[in-house]
């Protein structure tokens, strides 16, 4: 993935180094991983998850601000992600109105360690990267970067952008009224899949954006794909539990995810990612 040199976007709150330890969570570092795996590029409510984490009382900490982590390796992680994010509002500022004929106004990527408090909640990064619809802000810890590549077996930069996009993607949605339609509905499994296939379908649509502006290598869509699939709820499910339920499935099979990605990023057309059918 060619990014550097590209320009940053100004959207980017840092939050890492505000908080000490997270939150109170049982089932261990299995349990963990498996809700990691389950949020990942997630578009559900963040607070009904938070719910299922604490599975009792909250332990409330008090937020120490200890200033953001400079570390040298975070720095690059932080130019490539406000690369990316100003890369998605290059590609939504003209796709919006071009195809659905409204301003788009980006969101804002906070960055943070362990914990962080939003519109959603207070959340703990063990959620995975998320979207809160209440503030408009994509939330991200970069402990998740390196577990996409250790424990997902998804390397490379384009695999980390497709995080931020598809994250992105759930904001689009929120524009275009689709996230409340779904939240109306009450709690749906085939609605939930529906909007998260969306949403991989249109950070396919951002890549078909990157991909004519020359950002795209070779390999890079492979790489997306490989992310799109280490995540799939069938995946996931063989891996945690030896066997799959379809019927409990909210993101889609990793069969799915990869067929709405490449389809968003081979039309480039907001109106091939219709995922509800309709």
């Amino acid at each position: 993935m060619r990014w550097g040199g590209l320009r940053e976007s100004d959207n980017v709150e840092d939050a890492r180094g505000f908080g000490g330890g997270g939150l109170a969570v049982g089932g261990g570092g299995i349990g963990i991983l498996i809700l990691a795996l389950a949020v990942y590029l997630c578009g559900g409510d963040p607070r009904a998850l938070l719910n299922n984490l604490q599975g009792g009382d909250q332990v409330e900490q008090q937020q120490q601000p200890t200033g953001p982590n400079n570390s040298g390796s975070e720095d690059e992680t932080m130019h490539f992600a406000r690369v990316v994010l100003g890369s998605t509002e290059d590609a939504w500022g003209q796709i919006l109105p071009q195809q659905a004929h409204i301003r788009y106004t980006p969101p804002t990527l906070v960055v943070f360690t362990n914990q962080i408090n939003s519109a959603c909640g207070y959340t703990s990064a063990a959620v995975g990267p998320f979207y809160c619809p209440g503030d408009r802000k994509l939330y991200l810890d970069f402990a998740f970067f390196r577990q996409l590549q250790q424990e997902f077996h998804a390397p490379g930069d384009f695999a980390r952008a497709y995080v931020i996009a598809h994250e992105v993607g759930h904001h689009v949605q929120n524009l275009l009224g689709t996230m409340n339609k779904v939240d109306s509905a009450g709690k749906n499994n085939q609605l939930s899949v529906a909007l998260e296939l969306q949403a991989d379908c249109y950070a396919g649509v951002w890549a078909n954006f990157a991909q004519k502006q020359g950002i795209v290598e070779t390999g890079d869509a492979d790489a997306a794909l490989r992310a799109a699939s280490s995540v799939g709820d069938d995946t996931i499910q063989k891996r945690t539990q030896g066997y799959v339920v379809p019927d409990s499935f909210t993101h889609g099979s990793s069969q799915q995810r990869m067929q709405w990605f490449s389809r968003g990023m081979q039309s480039g057309d907001i109106r091939q990612c219709n995922t509800f059918g309709r």
